[in-house]
């Protein structure tokens, strides 16, 4: 399954394009949609270091809207990095479906640009960074989601910055 150039995308831009649009100097929101609980990461102005700032309950669409939208204003942020899973053979599956329903009910609300990254492995490499900190495993987990999302998209921001 691909992403189709004839569907409504609203604001959800190629990485390339998406580069073109938030210019420089652009904080960048990262998200990590998962089943129960949305991991946000912000990087610097500079997009050059992603940092985890926290989790919220995937509850009703409105409720995820108001604290995405107040961190979008809070922290001047110019466009939004969205986890995508992929699977290891380079397809979509259901999940990544939810990820692009997600996103597109978020770009119906909120106007900044969106793209996706490619999420594989974000999660075990957060849970595994968490282990080489010698962090324990409730606190691993109580993170995990905020971790990933700096994860993702510190992985975009890197290539974004080498473009």
């Amino acid at each position: 399954m691909k992403l189709s150039p004839k569907m409504k995308t609203y604001n959800i831009l190629s990485i390339i394009d998406f580069k073109k649009k938030i210019g420089k100097n652009s904080r960048l929101l990262g998200i990590d949609p998962g089943k129960k609980n949305i991991g946000l990461a912000i990087c610097d102005e500079n997009a050059v270091v992603a940092t985890p700032l926290t989790t919220i309950k995937k509850n009703k669409l409105e409720s995820v809207l108001v604290e995405v939208n107040k961190i979008i204003n809070e922290n001047e942020i110019k466009g939004i990095v969205v986890g995508m899973p992929i699977n290891m053979d380079g397809s979509l599956g259901k999940s990544a479906q939810s990820v692009l329903d997600f996103s597109k009910n978020i770009s119906k609300n909120i106007t900044i640009p969106i793209t996706f990254w490619d999420e594989r492995l974000s999660s075990e490499a957060a849970f595994n960074l968490s282990k080489q900190l010698n962090t324990n495993t409730s606190s691993k987990i109580k993170k995990l989601d905020k971790n990933s999302a700096a994860f993702i998209l510190q992985g975009a921001i890197d290539f974004l910055n080498n473009q």
